[in-house]
Formats: structure tokens, sequence, C-alpha cells
């Protein structure tokens, strides 16, 4: 992630103007209203230095509808300054989308259980400004564990978790990684499909646990609509889109080269939001590109880019 700096004058004008143009023709799209799911900015995503209230007033600066819970920042913020947090995003026309999960899961024991220890006081900081929504990744492959001991590791350790953000009307969303690239990489390949990740959701059986969705990674799993139009809102608790670099097979796609949305068309991003419109999805939509390119632009730059390119793929479900 790059510092937080901003354009000059002249640059900062230019930006918000392009982005203007921008906005006005894809004002087509449908309203958050009839679509429910908003357009969401998760700074980090797209390599931009910002607290919480710089992303707040960010994505009301560039045309968003919701913006990311930073569940670290707001941990550390007192009850006062969450309140302030709160005002600010109604004043400016914003809900939150999802916060990332505080609980490193994937390494030794002694690290989980330190992770879990803390949850709670995080859990209570995002119920005090409103959020939802809690996410995280699973890595799809693994060195010494085989799938069914990695499995068992996962349904106990995320059940553990699911029970706590329960407690605090959380509900949480895991993602699948679908690239063949990263799940063969290691010895033993683990959950890459959507139907794995159903697997352990069910087994897991708590009412808050669902999926977060990923363009990528639904095409790089090779799935299709009716993969998306098997799952109802419920089952859905974020949504990533993206796109693909042009001229590389699916199967040689590669987890951290990525593309903003309908930058190239490889992905069928018309196809995956009209999905989600069909099953009324109502929470956030970010994009979240790994492209070099992206993150080494101004942070100002970088977020108008990004707010072009969802307008953009909103507009294909009009």
């Amino acid at each position: 992630m790059h510092s937080s700096k901003s354009l000059n004058r002249r640059d900062f004008g230019k930006a918000v103007a392009g982005f203007s143009v921008a906005a006005a023709a894809g004002s087509t799209f449908l309203s958050a209203a009839e679509r429910k799911m908003t357009i969401d900015l998760v700074c980090g995503a797209i390599g931009v230095g910002a607290n919480q209230v710089e992303a707040i007033d960010l994505a009301s600066r560039y045309g968003f509808e919701s913006v990311g819970a930073d569940v670290g920042n707001l941990t550390r913020m007192s009850s006062a300054e969450r309140k302030s947090v709160v005002a600010l995003l109604k004043e400016k026309g914003l809900v939150f989308g999802a916060a990332g999960l505080p609980v490193e899961f994937r390494r030794d024991e002694e690290k989980f259980k330190a992770d879990l220890s803390n949850l709670p006081a995080a859990c209570q900081a995002l119920q005090e400004v409103g959020v939802t929504r809690v996410g995280t990744w699973i890595m799809p492959n693994h060195a010494t564990l085989t799938y069914r001991e990695n499995f068992r590791l996962h349904l106990t350790r995320l059940k553990e978790v699911a029970l706590i953000l329960n407690d605090h009307g959380l509900r949480f969303g895991m993602e699948y990684v679908g690239p063949r690239t990263l799940w063969s990489s290691l010895r033993y390949s683990f959950i890459h499909t959507m139907a794995e990740a159903n697997e352990l959701i069910a087994e897991i059986r708590m009412p808050n646990v669902g999926l977060v969705l990923d363009s990528w990674h639904w095409y790089t799993a090779q799935e299709t609509e009716a993969d998306l139009l098997s799952l109802s809102n419920e089952d859905v608790v974020a949504v990533d889109l993206n796109d693909a670099p042009a001229g590389i097979e699916v199967a040689q796609q590669v987890d951290s080269k990525r593309r903003l949305p309908t930058a190239t068309g490889v992905i069928d991003v018309a196809t995956f939001l009209k999905a989600l419109v069909k099953i009324g999805y109502d929470g956030p939509v970010r994009a979240e590109p790994f492209d070099a390119t992206l993150r080494e632009m101004e942070d100002e730059k970088a977020v108008a880019e990004t707010a072009a390119a969802m307008k953009k793929a909103f507009s294909l479900i009009a």
C-alpha cells in the first residue's frame, strides 16, 4: 500500500471533473433502492492509505454508496469517536459495507487463540457503528495438512469465530480462492470452489455464516450463472468485483494480477451482477483488483479510477 498522498489542486480538479463526466455517463444504472446492493469503497484494496474518517470522505466525494469498515481503526477509537463516525456517515448519506476478520486462523494455535481473545472487543466496536458484516478468505492449499485435516482445522476454528460474531449480531462471510495456479502450488489443495465452501458452511451450522463472492474466483473456478442463482441473499455476506488480464488462459491466471471491473471484458461482469440482482443481494460490492498500475497512482486518482470502473460495471445491469 502506498502512502496517503494527494494530487495538486489542478490535477485534483481534473480528476473530479473526469469522474463527474463518468458518473453522468453511467447515470442510467439501477438506483440503490432498485438493486439493493451498494457500490462500496475499500481503500486498502486499491492501494489507498486512508483511516476510517478519510475513507468516508473519499467515498462521499467520489459517488460511492457505502464504505468498508476499518476494524482496527474503529477498535482503537473511543466510544465518543465512534459516535462521531456514525454521525459523519449519516451526514454523507453512506452506510458501512463489511469489515475484515481480525483473527489469524491460518497459523499456529497460539496466534489464533490470542486473536480470538481480542475478537469480542472488536465486535463491540463494530456493533457501535452499525456494521453487520465481517468477511475473510480461505487459503486454497497447505504444505503439510491433507484436505480432511485442513477441513477439520477450519471447521473448529471458524465455528469459534462464528459463535462470537453471532453473539454480536454480525454475519460472517468466507471467500473461496479459485485460481489453479494458487491451489495447485503446494502439496495439498484445499477449498477453491463455491461448492466446497458451501460444504464447510454447512458443517459449521451457524445461521450467520455465508459466502464472500468474488467475480475473479467465480471466473477462475469456472463457475456459471446457475451457480450464482443457486444462492439466496442470505447466503451472500459480501461481494468483490474484478476483471482479469486479457490473453491468459483461465488455468494460468495469477491471483495477484487482476484488473478493475470491465477493464478487459474477460470476466462476464454483467452476468455476475445481474445474477446478484436476481437473488436480491443487498450488501456491498467492492473492487479488489490487485492492479500494480492502480496502486502506483496518487490516492485521489486511484479512487476516481475505481469509482468510474464500478459505475461503468453497474451500468450494465440497467
